[in-house]
């Protein structure tokens, strides 16, 4: 939705105005949900008003190099106002839902805008600009047709996968990784919505259901594939905080190899076989991270619209399918995940940045190769008892996840790099141990929790201890702490021949997180 110069003076800019509207949200509300008029019509509404604040917990490299201290300040304050609108007229089923988030702009982002001078990218948009926005998030009317067809279109999600911290099958939708990038959880958050026809046809003699979807190609630029702060904020990837990419690059939708008017679709079977629930899938959509389509090579030879490389998300192909069921042996469900995906893009070109070497400029800028690849994940969900340990009300749900992504027929000498702007070579294997369990208390009003991963491949990982507090229907709260290690490999300076891989991009970026939810 685009806004007009006047509705952005209208909103505050400030997040306080969400931290004063979690006070001042009357009771009154609540008395709009479950409105009903007659058999034939309903109406309710309900939402959230949400503010974050989080704190950086280590010194970063990037803002020490000008002689400024980064730990301990305030990295985020923002506001979210939430509106979600159901009806039902007759057998239709109408949704709406509003989302309005705003930022603060805090002293360390001020910091971080003032790197840019020092990194030759001053005068760019504010840095808040990839953290304020305003949208329909979802607006879709469903139709059931007989017993067993309900057909649903306009914009929404489809979630498709098993997976958690990291996606083999849910790539229907790219997600919006601008302003938060590893805060747990809560993925219907940060998923971005598409304008689709979707359909479910259930088919009880097969025990299962048939879904599908069309995309008609109908969604803006910034709907399509990830977002991420790439104008030097508190999540771009280490070393580049304070350098705006934005300013040597632009996001091109219109790529022939991954244009967004292109018609995109998927289908899926859901069923139940053997004591086991089972799922297999198959789409045609557009890759989640971006690649760099460089002025030295441009991709399928596009001329490049930025001065020195483009962001594109050509479109893959992904064969998928899941299993889970429940193992008397371990008293555990087990689950599955296999994902293989057709014409994965890489870029390619390690070594640091060499732009008088068009034949190889380094850093991922020449020129994409795609690679078909194989993504595995396989899951233990399990109950422990820690009742006697710990003195929680009931058992605690834990979970461990081993997500692999193997490129198929990798060859070395084809130079891939994991990331654009680095120099890291890409390797045959990525493999990350994750895992996590939440205890409960006080009949689950006081949840803490636990999540922690591994990069086994490269080293590094991240932990989250977190603590969720529920002191009414109406207030909710949640702490946590992100904290990454990098395992010894990351990159120095920015555009360099360094090791970075996966935590490598985080290093020194831990934080403490505060949110406070009024629901209503």
């Amino acid at each position: 939705m685009r806004k007009s110069r006047t509705f952005r003076r209208a909103v505050p800019g400030l997040a306080v105005a969400a931290t004063l509207g979690l006070v001042a949200a009357p009771h009154a509300y609540g008395a709009m949900d479950d409105v009903t008029g007659s058999e034939d019509f309903s109406f309710s509404v309900h939402g959230y008003v949400r503010t974050w604040a989080s704190f950086n917990l280590e010194n970063q490299p990037e803002l020490r190099a000008i002689g400024k201290d980064s730990a301990g300040k305030l990295s985020m304050l923002r506001g979210s106002l939430l509106l979600d609108m159901d009806a039902q007229t007759g057998p239709v089923k109408w949704k709406a839902i509003g989302r309005l988030d705003r930022e603060y702009k805090t002293g360390y982002l001020e910091d971080l805008e003032d790197l840019r001078a020092t990194n030759g990218t001053a005068g760019g948009p504010s840095i808040t600009k990839n953290y304020n926005n305003g949208d329909i998030r979802e607006l879709w009317a469903e139709v059931p047709i007989g017993d067993r067809v309900t057909v649903k279109f306009g914009k929404q999600q489809l979630v498709w996968g098993e997976s958690d911290f990291f996606h083999a099958m849910d790539l229907v939708h790219g997600y919006d990784l601008s302003w938060r990038l590893f805060f747990e959880g809560e993925n219907e958050e940060w998923r971005k919505p598409l304008i689709m026809l979707s359909t479910k046809i259930r088919i009880p003699e097969a025990k299962g259901m048939l879904s599908a979807y069309v995309r008609p190609g109908w969604d803006r630029c910034e709907d399509i594939g990830n977002t991420y702060d790439i104008r030097g904020g508190r999540w771009f990837f280490q070393p580049y905080r304070g350098y705006d990419l934005s300013r040597v690059t632009t996001k091109n939708c219109d790529h022939k190899d991954g244009d967004m008017d292109d018609v995109t679709w998927g289908v899926r079977w859901n069923g139940e076989a053997w004591g086991l629930s089972y799922s297999l899938a198959y789409l045609t959509t557009f890759s989640a991270d971006p690649v760099a389509s460089s002025v030295f090579k441009p991709h399928q030879g596009v001329p490049v619209a930025g001065s020195v490389f483009d962001l594109i998300h050509p479109k893959i192909d992904v064969l998928g399918a899941t299993v889970s069921g429940y193992s008397e042996t371990l008293d555990a469900v087990i689950s599955a995940e296999v994902a293989y995906t057709k014409d994965q893009p890489y870029n390619m070109g390690s070594g640091a940045f060499n732009p008088g070497n068009a034949a190889n400029p380094g850093i991922g800028l020449n020129g994409i190769r795609k690679k078909d690849t194989l993504t595995t994940m396989i899951r233990i969900d399990k109950d422990l008892d820690f009742q006697g340990m710990f003195g929680t009300s009931r058992p605690s749900f834990s979970s461990v996840q081993l997500f692999n992504t193997q490129v198929l027929s990798y060859d070395g000498s084809e130079d891939l790099v994991r990331l654009f702007a680095y120099g890291t070579k890409l390797n045959e294997h990525s493999t990350i141990l994750t895992a996590f369990t939440t205890l409960n208390y006080k009949n689950d009003t006081i949840n803490p929790g636990f999540a922690v991963g591994f990069d086994l491949s490269n080293g590094g990982g991240f932990a989250i201890p977190s603590v969720a507090m529920t002191f009414s229907d109406a207030w909710v709260a949640k702490v946590e702490a992100d904290i990454f290690w990098d395992g010894g490999k990351s990159n120095k300076a920015q555009f360099s021949n360094g090791e970075s891989q996966l935590f490598g991009y985080f290093n020194r970026a831990s934080q403490l997180v505060f949110r406070l939810t009024r629901q209503f």
